[in-house]
């Protein structure tokens, strides 16, 4: 399915044996063209078993193992190449480049190249807009109208590019962004099922050539109606270009306001930055064309064949399963010990502390987790799936193994939580914490699917559970809500390790401008010192968070140099302690 409704193309032939399977073979025993019919689907059901094109006539009968067996082939047609798998998902055509596209991308890499090389902030926003019009005019050309879901992956994608407008940390800004790039993919290509879903998040990268070359055609006048359209409008973006450039130094000599808003609205050109400016404009023109190309004729990746794993038996199937599902149920029965009152004796037996139980034992469950969800998938795939009794067999089996895994996803929580409240948050644990709760959530989909007749909605849930994991993530400020925990628990029980909080990003300012003398010094010490080494950015390239911060530290300066930082941190003890009272 995809992102955007394509009336049918005509004159196009359908391909030999699609949809044809449910007989005997699709068009006869010789043929060897049925395709297969998946069975009854279901997260715990059989994936894809095979109905009567599949192991009957058409496929392992007379049409499958048969005279005539084998792919279709016409009289004359060569062996199948190695990417032949491709071939399924080949758009059925592809609109051309159209004027409107051309420029769009022109100045989305005009836009990178001015804006980007002083950083991301807004004007990755306003990038973004500009690749989305030269899409939605690609679009519009292959006569395609936008879905439900082609604008829910859209509106998720530039919440996520408001990550960079609002916060500075580095690695929440490089997962939104990265994140988004993928939406908007999945969005111009559309897919419901996994090869569907998970094909279409990275096709950019493989389009971004073939963009270069398709909109190309239009800048070498193979379409003359299109040159008339492009050539005008850049000569007229040239002769503006002139005109504003000789007017606006004009006005900025006049005028001292005048010149203060030109020169935060124009960039100053650097020799030294121009190899950097034009990788930059490559890029955005490159990815401008490269989301066209797509819009103007996707490929269709849930047509891309999957074959179902061979179908074991029974009983070398379920007994692999039962062991596990046994040896998570004395993990959960002890747990439930623990909890109801014997934490104590199982501490005084191991020899650990409290903080050393909660911390070696997350990161080993966290693991546990991460490997049982490769376990469900490939136990599905080799799932058998001949009679009823075997679809409720395992359905049975993986339900009990992802409900259990909810219980060691519960447990690893409550551990991470108890460290956090003994030794402070830092980055990495509510990282861990983030992706260890959409674990939960993935494997309560999974038994969702597994209660439901059909499964089908499951791919685009599970991305959909991704996507807003990462926008919530970016959204809530990671750096932030690790300052402001240390800040409230340093407030609360005198105790902070200032380790946690030294190395944030400018987005910590405000929750440890509120720590006390050489605490407040010591924490804000090196976020100062860049700030000042940076020097202030222009507005496009800043963010709402270091905007505050640098009004914090204006009104409440921080020493100068690196030497008072390390003083403070050693007088508040941060080279002796691992925790600080206070």
């Amino acid at each position: 399915m995809s992102g955007f409704s394509v009336p049918a193309a005509d004159g196009v032939p359908p391909r030999p044996g699609a949809g044809t399977g449910a007989g005997a073979g699709g068009a006869g025993a010789d043929a060897g063209a049925g395709v297969p019919v998946a069975g009854p689907t279901g997260a715990f059901g059989p994936a894809g078993g095979y109905g009567p094109g599949g192991f009957g006539p058409g496929g392992h009968g007379r049409g499958g193992h048969g005279p005539g067996a084998g792919p279709y082939r016409a009289p004359g047609t060569p062996a199948p190449q190695p990417f032949q798998w491709l071939r399924p998902s080949d758009p059925e055509r592809k609109a051309p480049a159209t004027g409107r596209t051309v420029l769009a991308a022109v100045l989305a890499g005009l836009l990178s190249s001015w804006l980007l090389i002083d950083g991301l902030g807004v004007d990755l926003l306003l990038c973004a807009a500009v690749v989305t019009a030269g899409a939605g005019a690609a679009a519009g050309a292959a006569g395609r109208r936008p879905r439900p879901w082609t604008v829910l992956w859209s509106v998720l994608a530039l919440a996520l590019l408001a990550v960079p407008a609002l916060y500075e940390a580095g690695w929440p800004v490089l997962l939104s962004t990265v994140s988004a790039l993928g939406l908007a993919s999945l969005a111009l290509h559309g897919g419901r099922r996994w090869s569907g879903v998970l094909l279409a998040l990275p096709g950019l990268l493989w389009q971004l050539v073939p963009g270069l070359v398709w909109g190309g055609r239009t800048l070498r006048g193979r379409r003359g109606g299109n040159r008339g359209q492009v050539v005008p409008v850049l000569k007229g973006a040239l002769v503006a270009v002139v005109l504003l450039t000789v007017f606006g130094a004009l006005f900025a000599g006049a005028d001292a306001a005048m010149a203060n808003v030109l020169e935060s609205l124009v960039p100053s050109v650097d020799l030294g930055e121009l190899p950097a400016r034009a990788a930059l404009f490559v890029l955005g023109l490159a990815t401008a064309l490269g989301f066209a190309h797509i819009a103007a004729g996707p490929r269709r990746w849930d047509r891309t064949v999957v074959r179902p794993g061979r179908a074991r038996g029974r009983l070398e199937w379920a007994l692999p399963l039962a062991a596990l599902n046994l040896m998570f149920g004395a993990f959960v029965v002890l747990q439930a010990v623990v909890v109801l009152g014997g934490a104590e004796a199982v501490l005084e037996r191991t020899g650990m502390s409290r903080s050393e139980y909660a911390r070696q034992g997350f990161w080993q469950l966290l693991v546990v987790t991460v490997l049982t969800l490769v376990v469900v998938a490939l136990a599905k795939r080799w799932a058998p799936r001949g009679t009823e009794a075997d679809r409720r067999m395992v359905r049975l089996l993986l339900g009990a193994l992802c409900l259990l895994t909810l219980v060691v996803v519960a447990a690893a929580l409550g551990r991470m939580w108890f460290y956090v409240d003994a030794s402070g948050l830092t980055s990495l644990r509510l990282w861990v914490l983030a992706v260890e709760i959409w674990l939960g959530v993935v494997f309560v989909l999974l038994i969702v699917a597994g209660l439901t007749p059909s499964a089908g909605w499951l791919p685009r849930a599970a991305v959909l559970s991704a996507v807003a994991a990462a926008a919530v993530y970016g959204l809530m400020g990671p750096d932030a809500m690790v300052a402001e925990q240390n800040v409230a628990r340093f407030e609360r029980t005198g105790q902070i390790d200032l380790r946690n909080v030294r190395h944030l990003s400018v987005d910590a300012v405000p929750a440890l401008d509120r720590l006390p003398g050489d605490y407040r010094t010591c924490a804000l010490n090196l976020v100062a010192l860049d700030l000042r080494a940076d020097g202030p950015e222009p507005w496009y390239a800043t963010s709402l968070a270091e905007s505050r911060a640098r009004a914090i530290l204006v009104e409440r300066p921080s020493p100068d140099h690196l030497t008072d930082g390390k003083n403070a941190c050693d007088r508040v003890g941060m080279s002796r302690d691992y925790a600080f009272e206070g």
